[in-house]
């Protein structure tokens, strides 16, 4: 019997809705710093990771939505990311422990790496695009997160000027929270794993079924 994560999967897409209009606002009062356009895949190269609410959603409808051609012409370039994203780690985790760099210098380190995105296509264009995660939503308007703003580097926000900004911390609070919520619905105890985190490409290559939540 397949699992059923519709009712968080509700929860979710609720909260991408806010994201959305969020953006969407701050775009409509900063038509000449917001410049994401068709085509524009700089956030396409980020790395950062999913929490489990959001992979098991990308996930699902990975499988639901593609042909199976597709999903293996992209799992080949998922498990290509994957490498390169455990090389980036291995590597930030050398700078912290083995050189005693600080976290700041790490995280400095980690924004400079850049890796594909697996659902990028030749024409840069995200194969999922419909079904992005949140971090690509809001790529392109100011964003802080532990208290350090960010903003994309081909926005036309400026340094040192105030901008409405997106708090992800708090978005991430609630995406822990959901993934707590989906652990319940399907009757998981493997309590645990609410707060993983793994990138899109890992994300498309795992399997979420009833062995992975310990059902």
């Amino acid at each position: 019997m397949m699992l059923d994560f519709s009712k968080t999967f509700k929860k979710y897409e609720a909260l991408v809705s806010e994201v959305d209009k969020i953006f969407g606002a701050m775009q409509d009062a900063h038509r000449d710093c917001v410049r994401c356009e068709i085509h524009c895949c700089d956030c396409c190269y980020a790395v950062f990771d999913l929490t489990l609410i959001e992979s098991v959603y990308i996930n699902h409808h990975f499988n639901a939505s593609l042909a199976r051609r597709d999903r293996r012409r992209l799992l080949r370039r998922a498990e290509r990311a994957d490498r390169k994203f455990y090389q980036i780690k291995r590597k930030l985790q050398k700078m912290y422990l083995g050189e005693g760099k600080t976290p700041e210098e790490v995280l400095l380190q980690l924004a400079e790496e850049r890796v594909p995105c697996p659902l990028l296509n030749d024409e840069n264009v995200c194969d999922m695009y419909a079904r992005r995660p949140i971090t690509c939503r809001v790529y392109g308007i100011p964003t802080s997160i532990g208290g350090t703003a960010h903003i994309c580097g081909k926005a036309g926000f400026k340094r040192g000027t105030a901008y409405p900004t997106v708090n992800l911390d708090n978005i991430n609070d609630r995406l822990f929270e959901l993934s707590k919520e989906l652990l319940q619905e399907i009757g998981s105890n493997n309590s645990k794993i609410h707060m993983s985190l793994v990138p899109v490409s890992t994300a498309l290559i795992n399997t979420y079924d009833k062995e992975y939540f310990g059902i």
